[in-house]
C-alpha cells in the first residue's frame, strides 16, 4: 500500500437510517454529486409540474430570477430560464435511479401524471426496470432501477 492510508468512513446515506461502511485508499473524493441543469420556459409551470406531479420540493431559501432549484430525496434538478425554447427541439434528458420504482410509478399514475407513450414501465434488455415522462418543456426524465 506504500504511503497510501486505509481509511474507514461511516456515512449516512441521504437521510436514510442505513449505515454504510466504505473502505477507501484515499480520504477525499474528487466528485461527490451531480445536479443537472435543464431549460424551462415558464418557472411557474415547471415548479407546479415537479411539485404537484412528482412531489419535489423547492431547494434553498431564495427565489432567483430565471432560476429554479428543486429536490426530492437524494437528488436535485436545477432549471434555467430559456423563454425562446422550442419544446419540439429540446433534447434535455436526465436518468434518475430509484430503489422503489414500482411504488414511484404508481404514485405518478395516481396523480394522473402522463407517462411517455414509448416509456411505459418495463424491464429493459440491459437489466434495468424503467419508465419515462416528459416535463412541460419536453425534458425527458427516465427513472430506472437495477433488477
Amino acid at each position: 500500500m506504500g504511503s497510501e492510508m486505509l481509511a474507514v468512513n461511516a456515512t449516512e446515506h441521504c437521510n436514510k437510517k442505513k449505515l454504510t461502511i466504505e473502505l477507501n485508499y484515499k480520504t477525499t473524493a474528487m466528485l461527490t454529486n451531480i445536479h443537472p441543469k435543464l431549460p424551462m420556459r415558464d418557472k411557474t409551470a415547471t415548479r407546479n409540474f415537479y411539485i404537484n406531479k412528482l412531489a419535489f420540493q423547492e431547494f434553498g431559501n431564495a427565489d432567483f430570477d430565471g432560476y429554479l432549484m428543486l429536490k426530492k430525496d437524494c437528488i436535485q434538478i436545477h432549471f434555467f430560464e430559456f423563454k425562446e425554447l422550442d419544446p419540439k427541439e429540446n433534447y434535455g434528458q436526465v436518468y434518475i435511479r430509484t430503489d422503489n420504482i414500482g411504488n414511484f410509478y404508481q404514485s405518478l399514475l395516481d396523480k394522473k401524471t402522463r407517462i411517455h407513450p414509448n416509456g411505459q414501465l418495463e424491464i429493459k434488455p440491459w437489466g434495468q426496470k424503467e419508465f419515462s415522462i416528459l416535463d412541460p418543456d419536453n425534458n425527458l426524465l427516465t427513472f430506472g432501477q437495477s433488477m
